[in-house]
């Protein structure tokens, strides 16, 4: 199948269209980020930077760390963003962008996601490190890709939705993290639990300033929430595509977020630079 430029979009230096980026520019292991300024937060602690480049929200650094040839990309805010992302970058490593054909060899991607979130337990502390087993999408990412779920994630799914009680017009879906992928980055640092990856940041995540929620006591329900050794843990907003598209393309993916505030108990960090330059090489060392 040769792809025509309608669908695989190139730029006129046949760059992948919205990354602005060519395949030599990226390695196999790549950390994404949503803030574009902490592309270079992660990058500072490289040993070196061999590529740097800019095309709208999307920053991509890559250089050396330890030995490591790895990429940072920004990626803007939502799993919309993470569409773009993740087909572009797939198409970088599995798509001969001069034939406009898949290459006969497939090359997963180790991708890891550092974000923040609203940690959604009493008892975890504001500038936690939050390590992601499932995410929960009230996304419809996914609803637009064959991506084939297992029996344990369609049940777990069933439940949470039967605890929030949600409108016949919500479909969320919910998928694992890549396991092994996941399991390196846990400790006795991290807390481990279901990520709820909401559409948006406000009604979607229980906020409600001058317009009143739909879906009332969402933060209280998914607190709440227990399935065999299962919990919520937080929110975020890309996680769900993340995990889904990477399910799709053969990729390993996981997600670690600085928790920024408790949500049960109306905290917020006055300040978390200091932790993110430590959650970013706890990150680097196990990448």
């Amino acid at each position: 199948m040769q792809y025509p430029p309608s669908e695989l979009v190139l730029d006129a230096k046949g760059r992948v269209y919205h990354l602005g980026l060519l395949p030599e520019h990226v390695s196999s292991k790549i950390i994404l980020v949503g803030d574009q300024d902490r592309v270079a937060m992660v990058s500072s602690f490289f040993d070196s930077i061999e590529h740097q480049s800019q095309h709208r929200e999307f920053v991509c650094h890559t250089g050396s760390y330890k030995g490591k040839r790895i990429s940072v990309c920004s990626t803007g805010i939502g799993t919309d963003n993470i569409d773009i992302t993740l087909n572009e970058l797939d198409a970088l490593f599995n798509i001969d962008l001069l034939a406009r054909k898949d290459k006969t060899s497939h090359t997963s991607l180790e991708i890891v996601r550092i974000g923040t979130c609203g940690i959604l337990q009493p008892e975890i502390p504001v500038h936690s490190f939050i390590l992601s087993s499932h995410a929960f999408g009230l996304d419809n990412i996914a609803h637009f890709y064959e991506i084939e779920f297992t029996e344990k994630e369609i049940e777990l799914k069933n439940a949470i939705i039967e605890e929030l009680k949600l409108p016949m017009t919500i479909h969320p879906y919910l998928i694992s993290s890549t396991n092994h992928l996941t399991n390196r980055l846990s400790s006795d640092q991290t807390h481990l639990g279901i990520t709820i990856t909401s559409s948006g940041f406000y009604g979607p995540q229980g906020r409600q300033l001058r317009v009143p929620n739909s879906i009332k006591n969402l933060n209280e329900r998914l607190t709440n929430f227990r399935s065999k050794s299962h919990r919520v843990v937080n929110f975020e907003m890309e996680s769900s595509a993340i995990f889904a598209l990477g399910r799709a393309m053969g990729h390993q993916c996981a997600t670690i977020c600085l928790g920024v505030a408790n949500r049960p108990k109306m905290e917020f960090s006055k300040g978390y630079t200091d932790e993110m330059n430590k959650l970013i090489p706890y990150v680097l060392d196990r990448l």
